[in-house]
């Protein structure tokens, strides 16, 4: 039986053309308006109509990154002319600068705790993902599905029970804390993506190199690493993406010393109300690292959502 393949009209393809990009722009545009609302000023954030022609400004960044309070038009002429750009963009508003904002901690909280936890969720998953695909496990379908039971119910549902036994072992508000919950919430998720990709790993190379006088560990770390890590980098960027962007925990068990930006965000809070150019500004930054992350492993993502060319 042969099949023929009909080639797309020029209509067709213009008509297919004008739908990938009229869904480019609905979806982006929320990520363009957050970008665009950290460059107004707080009035213009504000405005109704919404303003889409505007003066841009860094105000929304320097809020971010400072803490200003307002003083009266005799201590500004006693402070002298500003010394920095800033404090001149403050300072027309009749602020000055108390000093630097907890944003820079909160961001650096995030970093930690959110590749942290995607390291041992790799490190562990991968483990875990190759003796299940390799060996005989006793009950293996029966612990898949176990770990796999974790991810059907809501983080909430299980919040106040991590809480109270976090806190009788210290360890509420601590970067261990975090990283270890975010690695036990996302490693159901790293198992069964890795398990996956090494099932479609042929085992005769395997056979071989222990032929070969290879030992058990050097063929997995020689042998199967190698051709696994289109998986293990596509695993990598779904488990950063949730710990990078979780938010019940991180408000539930964090409050200060380990707190992430997710819940910090939205709590700052302007000299006459939410700062919302501020707001925008955190949120712009706080996208960067995961796009940045993602675009480095942008081939291998690519080649692991159309991993199974390579079988036995």
């Amino acid at each position: 039986m042969s099949y023929s393949v009909t080639e797309p009209s020029a209509r067709q393809k213009w008509f297919a053309g004008i739908l990938v990009i009229f869904y480019a722009v609905v979806t982006i545009m929320p990520l363009v308006w957050i970008i665009t609302t950290g460059f107004k000023s707080p009035a213009d954030s504000i405005a109704y109509p919404p303003k889409l022609l505007f003066q841009p400004t860094l105000e929304g960044y320097v809020n971010l990154f400072t803490t200003r309070t307002r003083v009266s038009d005799a201590d500004l002429v006693a402070l002298g002319e500003p010394k920095t750009w800033y404090e001149a963009l403050v300072r027309k508003d009749g602020l000055v600068i108390a000093g630097p904002s907890r944003f820079g901690e909160r961001f650096y909280n995030s970093v930690v705790i959110g590749f942290g936890s995607t390291f041992l969720c790799i490190v562990l998953g991968t483990a875990a993902a190759y003796a299940f695909s390799r060996f005989k496990v006793p009950l293996k379908d029966d612990l898949l599905f176990f770990i796999l039971s974790t991810r059907m119910m809501p983080p909430i549902a299980v919040a106040i029970p991590i809480f109270l036994m976090y806190r009788e072992l210290g360890l509420s508000d601590t970067h261990l804390g975090m990283i270890l919950l975010y690695t036990a919430v996302n490693l159901s998720l790293s198992v069964w993506l890795l398990k996956g990709f090494i099932d479609e790993i042929p085992i005769e190379y395997e056979e071989a190199a222990l032929i070969d006088g290879y030992t058990r560990f050097q063929a997995f770390y020689k042998v199967v690493l190698p051709q696994a890590v289109t998986g293990i980098a596509s695993t990598a960027i779904f488990c950063l993406i949730f710990a990078w962007n979780e938010y019940a925990f991180a408000v539930l068990l964090t409050s200060g010393t380990a707190q992430t930006a997710p819940p910090f965000i939205p709590t700052i809070i302007g000299v006459s109300g939410q700062d919302w150019p501020a707001v925008a500004a955190g949120a712009t930054l706080f996208l960067i690292p995961v796009v940045v992350f993602t675009i480095l492993l942008r081939k291998h993502l690519l080649r692991g959502i159309t991993f199974g060319a390579v079988r036995k």
